[in-house]
Parts: structure tokens; C-alpha cells; sequence
């Protein structure tokens, strides 16, 4: 059978191992030994450190059953131990592997179980973790902020573990890292409050914290041992990701050699399902550590992650309250509905406070209102300008406003900004400072790669290396960007309703003066309706006189002149008696009543009976529905109609007029939602072209000459003026020499009468 070792020789440096495959090394740490087993026993995988713990070769173990190399009674414990409840990354499997004692660790990678054993610890460290965890657990209560409780784990996580440094590690948005919390021996050199660049921690490096959250290297010097396997296909691995033992990456080894490591261990802290941060633990000699103290430490770090939001969440709580109650003043204040409650706004100090600002502005038709450190009111409309233009849906906020425009740079007054639109080019602004802050590094951050005659090397400097940043303010906390938002809701309702206080105000003064109008109209109209037919009365007698005593002569020249100013005097009259009519039709829908239509057709033919014998009509009318209506109106819409009808008849044929009705209500304007009854004038006269069937209902509209057909031109205005009044509507429809069709609409008491 042949053998071959997957260690992985591609040559790896700082240009490319931002890509290094670590999580596939090949090779393992020497201070335990790994066995590889696929799901029917068979010994797959083995390093070749295996006969430094027991009697066995890792050529003699390849390829053979796992109990005809240990035994059945090893393989039963495992077997057991692997279907069991046992949560198995915590508590290991102690084994006897050919009379040797093992603590093993075992995990699935992918189709193969992985054993990773190292000899037995002393029992008794077991009892010494249980008390300094208790006692741990007793302190941690007495904590109230993250950073408290962070430096008690470290102080904790020291006395446990026993390493000479231990350091809670934080990273911000871009995984830049600071040591958050630290102890260490007295007489080492503290790294409390440094920076690490994001470049120190690759990202392959940080998914696989999350995976493994815990990384142990027993002495940084240590030579990697190969981890051999039965040559029986191409490119043949293992995946270490879950593994205890697994190798270091020369690129981190040689980091940690340049600081003067000897030994670490690493705590994953995740949060959210994101790297929090790191407990990194650190000797300066080579170090080992049980598993139960492996699991303490693991234990500190989960004190820390569950607490995190509690923690966070009471060290805001204090400022989160302030706001709050800021927030709580300004909405509860009881200012008149005008813009000058603006003034009394601005000058709140509790605008300032809701979200710690250092200025505040206002902008409300076109005028700024402004306190505290803001920008000049040009600065602020081309700030505006800019926000706007970047199509801001609901608001923005920023701590380095240089970052999305950088020409504003130079506005020292202000860095940081929360802007709210509030409609019609309307809005606030909350604006901070720039705060000048100065960052330690572990090392220049620009020089994390080191190039010598080499090649490229992480650098091997972590002398203090100071940064100042400036053009930014401090960080806008979630509590404040809710505050804001709640009260930029709050104005922008505010503002609407001063508006529309404004507008309710400006519409009462119109229809004040709109009924005075009205009023003096009506008087006007009346008089001179009323008024004006007592001359033309006089007008028509006196003619009607003079042309009584010409006897009918019509030789005579005065007799043509008498007749055609008594004919105006006429006209006149009936125009004005039509307009009387007209404006006297005011909104009386309420005033409604049902009405029997068949009443209203008869009263109207009995009063133009005349009319229609001298014309030869024959007026056809089937049953009427009932409507709501006022009597007297459909009378005089009714005799408009048919009188309209027999005067535009047409020569050539006797007039014949057929009324229709719907007998049950029906939907006409699904797109409105109107329901109504209608009835239908159709006449075989003269008719109209259609493009005039809105034009007709208009006040003194004539499709024809006054010597063609007499009338005033109102009488369709007064139809459709009475509809409207009871809230229907009149259509009408002209085929030239045909006829013409005018139906009328009538709305219906609930859309429940429809079928």
C-alpha cells in the first residue's frame, strides 16, 4: 500500500495571503496526534508524530481497521461516545489507546471522523477552574458597564489560564482592532487602548474564527508534523477548520516570533453572528493548557457575548433617557398653528439635547431658522443642495460629511450631520463638530508589510505609533438617529398643520367674502330681472297700442319698425324671466323628496297641450320611475326639454318625441362610483353635431341664429343646473338631421337599491 503526506508547499507571503488556504495546512502541531476515520473504520488519514505518544508507526496504522490497531473495546468507547448526548467540542473523550491515557477530541470533516488525542491532564486542575469560575461569576454581577466587565474577564481569564497577557480585543466596522480590556504581569509592557490595522487578521483568518472559536499554539517555535494518508486519489485533503492541533500559518507564526510570543490562545467572541472580537492570551514562553481550563476559557468569553447587549444597552441607557426626555418636551409643547412658533422652537435647548448636537437649522419656506454651531445659511442650502441631489428618500446622517463631499472639507464648524426632509423642500438639520481624536497604533499602520532583502515579511515594530484624526465628529449612537427621526416625524406634522390652519383660515375669508359676493349678486340680479320688465312692459303696451290704431296696414313704414321694437321687448322679457329662473336655482339637494315622474309628465303636458296640437307632435312616454327630486325643478326641466324638442323640429317631418326610463337603478360610472336612475328625451329633429354636446348646456350657447329659432339660449343651462343641484347629471347626443337624445341622471339612495 502506498502512502503520501497533504501538506500544503505553495509558497505563501503577504501579497498572497490574504488567499492562503488555512484552513487546509496538512499538517498538525506536534504536542498531540491525529487520526483520520472513514464511516467503516478504516484508518484514512495519520500523522507521523503517532509513535511519539504510543508504540505504532503512522505507516503501520494507514489502511487498517481502527480495532485490529486498538482494539474493540476502543472502538466501542468511541462509537459510544460519538452517539451520545455528549456536547463533544466541551467535554473531551478520555480513552486508553494502547496502554497510554488520551484525552481525545473528535469532530466530523465532512465524510471523515477526526481524532485528535493528546495525553491526559492532572484531575486535580479540573477542581481549581470550578472555583476560580465561581468565584468569577460572583464579581461579574457586581459589573455594570461592557468595559468593567471586559477588564474582569481579562483579569479572570489570566488567573485561570495562567498566560502572561490576556487582552480582549475589539474590532469596529472595518476589523480594526483595539485592546478593549487588559491584564498582564507587572512587569510588561501594557498594550491597553492600542489599535491594530484590519490587515493584521486576514478574512479567511476571521471566517474561520467563527467556525472554531478557539486556536491554541502550545509553543510558537514548534515544527509542523505532516499528516500522511493512502495515496488512492489525486489531490486528496483534509479540512481542519474544527480542528484542535491544526498548524499555524508561517505568515502568523512569523508575526507573533517579531512581538516575542512564545505561546497563545485565542477566544472567539461572536455577536450577532459577526467577529465581535478576540480574548487573545499571551505567553512568552511555551505553554500548554488542559482541556476543563480550555473550557473555562471558553466560558469567560461567552460571559462576555451574552452580555454584550445588556451591557451596551445600560451604558446608553442614562443618555438614551435624556433624549427621551427631550424628545417627550418638545412634542408635548402647546404652540399656536402659525409659522412663528418656529422662533420659539429653534431656541429649545432640548433641540439640541434629543440628539446631543452641537447646532441645529430649520428650514421652512425658504427661511432658515437656526441655533447653536451651524454653518452660514449659504453653506446650509448648498449642503441641501448636494444631500437633495444625492435623492436622500428618508433621511441621512454621517459622522464625516467630507467623505460623500469632499469639497465641504474645509467647513470646520461642522463634521458630522442627521438630515430630515420634511416635504416641499422643507427640512432640519442636526450638525456636530469636528473632534480632533488621536489613535495609538501597535506600529505604524502603513507599514504592517515589511520589505528587506528577503522579501516581504509582517512587520516586526509595534513601538507605539500615534495617528490624529481629524474632519469627523463622534459617532451619531442609534438612541440619538431614533430621536431624531421621531421628531423630524413629529415637526413635519407640525408644519402641515400650520399650513393647513393657514389654508382653512385663507378659505373662511373667501367664503366670507364669497357670500357677502353672492348676496350683492343676488340683489343685483334681482333687480335688474325684476326691475327692468316693468319699462318693457310698458314698451310692448305702448306698441301694441300704436300698432293697433295702423289697424294692420302694414303699407305703413312706422308699422314694420312697431312690430320688430315690440318683438325685442318680447324677447327681452323672456330672457330675463330665464335668467331669474336660473339664478334662483341654489343647492337644495336637501330639500329632496321622492317624486313620481308620471305626475311631473302630466302636469307638464296639460300645460303645453297647445303647443303640441299647433306643432302635430305625438309625445310617446313610457312608465316613469320614481326619484329624489324637488317637484317644481322637474317640471320646469321637463316642459325645457320637450319645448326644446318642438322648436328645433324639423320641417320636413311631424315631431314625434319618445321618453324611456331605466325601472330599476343602474351603475353608469363604475370609475366614480355613481349610481343612478335616468330617463330619456329622444325627438326626430333637426339634431346638432356631437362635438357641441358639452357646449349646449353652457349659459347663452346657440348653435343657431336668433332669426333661425327664437329663445334666450338658457333654457339647457337651466337643466343642467338643476341636476346638478340634486347631485345627477345630463348628457346629450346629436346625429345632424336625425335627432337629438338628452338624458338626464338621478343618484340613488344607497348603492344597496342596485340589482
Amino acid at each position: 500500500m502506498k502512502f503520501k503526506d497533504i501538506v500544503n508547499r505553495d509558497l505563501v507571503t503577504l501579497t498572497n495571503c490574504d488567499q492562503e488556504p488555512i484552513h487546509i495546512p496538512g499538517q498538525i502541531q506536534p504536542h498531540g496526534f491525529l487520526i483520520g476515520l472513514t464511516n467503516d473504520w478504516i484508518i484514512d488519514y495519520c500523522t507521523s508524530n503517532i509513535s511519539s505518544f504510543i508504540p505504532l508507526s503512522h505507516t503501520q496504522a494507514l489502511g487498517n481497521k481502527f480495532a485490529a490497531v486498538f482494539g474493540t473495546q476502543a472502538q466501542e468507547r468511541i462509537f459510544s461516545y460519538i452517539n451520545s448526548d455528549t456536547v463533544q467540542d466541551v467535554f473531551p473523550l478520555e480513552i486508553e489507546l494502547l496502554n497510554e491515557k488520551f484525552q481525545v477530541n473528535i469532530h466530523k470533516s465532512d465524510d471523515i471522523y477526526v481524532l485528535e488525542a493528546e495525553p491526559q491532564f492532572d484531575k486535580q486542575i479540573l477542581a481549581d477552574v470550578y472555583t476560580q469560575t465561581i468565584q468569577f461569576v460572583t464579581q461579574m454581577n457586581n459589573t455594570k458597564s461592557l468595559k468593567d466587565l471586559c477588564a474582569l474577564v481579562a483579569e479572570g481569564t489570566r488567573e485561570i489560564t495562567g498566560y502572561d497577557r490576556v487582552m480582549i480585543y475589539r474590532f469596529d466596522e472595518q476589523y480594526n482592532g483595539e485592546v478593549y480590556a487588559e491584564s498582564c504581569n507587572k512587569d510588561l509592557e501594557p498594550f491597553l487602548g492600542l489599535h491594530y490595522p484590519h490587515t493584521d487578521i486576514p478574512v479567511q483568518a476571521r471566517e474561520l474564527y467563527i467556525k472554531n472559536q478557539l486556536r491554541l499554539i502550545v509553543d510558537i517555535n514548534y515544527q509542523p508534523v505532516p499528516i500522511f494518508t493512502i495515496d488512492d486519489s489525486k489531490d486528496k485533503n483534509l479540512d481542519l477548520s474544527l480542528a484542535i492541533l491544526r498548524s499555524t500559518s508561517p505568515i502568523h507564526v512569523e508575526y507573533l516570533k517579531n512581538m516575542g510570543v512564545g505561546a497563545t490562545l485565542t477566544i472567539s467572541l461572536i455577536h450577532h453572528d459577526r467577529l465581535w472580537g478576540l480574548i487573545a492570551c499571551h505567553h512568552y514562553s511555551k505553554k500548554n493548557i488542559s482541556p476543563a481550563v480550555r473550557l473555562a476559557a471558553k466560558l469567560q468569553g461567552q460571559f462576555i457575548t451574552s452580555q454584550i447587549d445588556i451591557r451596551e444597552s445600560n451604558d446608553e441607557n442614562i443618555n438614551s433617557k435624556k433624549s427621551i426626555e427631550a424628545l417627550e418636551r418638545l412634542t408635548a409643547l402647546d404652540l399656536p398653528l402659525s409659522e412663528d412658533s418656529l422662533n420659539v422652537i429653534i431656541k429649545m435647548p432640548e433641540l439640541l439635547a434629543l440628539c446631543n448636537s452641537g447646532g441645529v437649522s430649520i428650514m421652512f419656506r425658504n427661511k432658515i431658522y437656526r441655533n447653536g454651531l451651524t454653518p452660514e445659511d449659504e453653506q446650509i442650502e448648498a449642503l441641501v443642495e448636494r444631500i437633495e441631489n444625492k435623492r436622500v428618500a428618508e433621511f441621512y446622517a454621517t459622522r464625516k460629511i467630507s467623505d460623500d463631499f469632499p469639497e465641504l472639507e474645509r467647513s470646520s464648524n461642522f463634521a458630522g450631520v442627521i438630515y430630515h426632509p420634511l416635504g416641499n423642500s422643507n427640512h432640519i438639520i442636526w450638525y456636530r463638530p469636528e473632534t480632533i481624536s488621536e489613535i495609538h497604533w501597535a506600529g505604524d499602520p502603513e507599514k504592517s508589510i515589511v520589505k528587506d532583502e528577503k522579501g516581504l515579511h509582517p512587520r516586526n515594530s509595534f513601538n507605539i505609533w500615534k495617528e490624529t484624526v481629524k474632519g469627523q465628529s463622534t459617532i451619531w449612537r442609534q438612541y440619538e438617529i431614533n430621536a431624531a427621526a421621531k421628531y423630524a416625524h413629529s415637526l413635519h406634522n407640525n408644519l402641515m398643520m400650520i399650513l393647513l390652519s393657514e389654508e382653512e383660515e385663507r378659505y373662511r375669508l373667501q367664503s366670507e367674502i364669497l357670500r357677502e359676493t353672492n348676496s350683492e349678486l343676488e340683489n343685483i340680479n334681482w333687480i335688474s330681472t325684476h326691475d327692468l320688465q316693468e319699462p318693457l312692459r310698458k314698451i310692448q303696451m305702448i306698441t301694441s297700442k300704436l300698432l293697433s290704431e295702423k289697424k294692420g296696414d302694414r303699407e305703413d313704414p312706422e308699422f314694420d319698425s312697431l312690430e320688430r321694437v315690440s318683438k325685442s321687448a318680447a324677447r327681452m322679457r323672456g330672457l330675463l324671466q330665464d335668467i331669474l329662473k336660473y339664478t334662483r336655482i341654489k343647492n337644495t339637494r336637501e330639500a329632496a323628496e321622492k317624486i313620481d315622474l308620471n305626475l311631473i309628465f302630466e302636469d307638464t303636458l296639460d300645460e303645453i297641450s297647445e303647443a303640441i296640437t299647433e306643432n302635430n307632435a305625438v309625445i310617446e312616454c313610457e312608465k316613469l320611475p320614481e326619484v329624489n327630486a324637488i317637484g317644481f325643478l322637474m317640471k320646469q326641466l321637463f316642459l325645457n326639454i320637450i319645448q326644446n324638442s318642438l322648436k328645433y323640429a324639423s320641417p320636413d317631418r311631424s315631431p314625434v318625441i319618445k321618453i324611456t326610463a331605466s325601472q330599476e337603478p343602474v351603475l353608469i360610472k363604475e370609475s366614480f362610483n355613481v349610481y343612478c336612475s335616468w330617463v330619456k328625451f329622444s325627438d326626430n329633429g333637426i339634431g346638432f353635431d356631437q362635438k357641441y354636446a358639452d357646449s349646449i348646456f353652457k349659459v347663452f350657447t346657440r348653435l343657431h341664429t336668433q332669426q333661425q329659432y327664437s329663445g334666450s339660449g338658457i333654457g339647457l343651462a337651466l337643466c343642467k343646473k338643476i341636476m346638478q343641484t340634486l347631485g345627477g347629471t345630463i348628457t346629450a347626443e346629436g346625429k345632424v338631421d336625425q335627432g337629438t337624445s338628452i338624458t338626464i341622471y338621478f343618484p340613488c339612495d344607497s348603492q344597496d337599491t342596485l340589482i
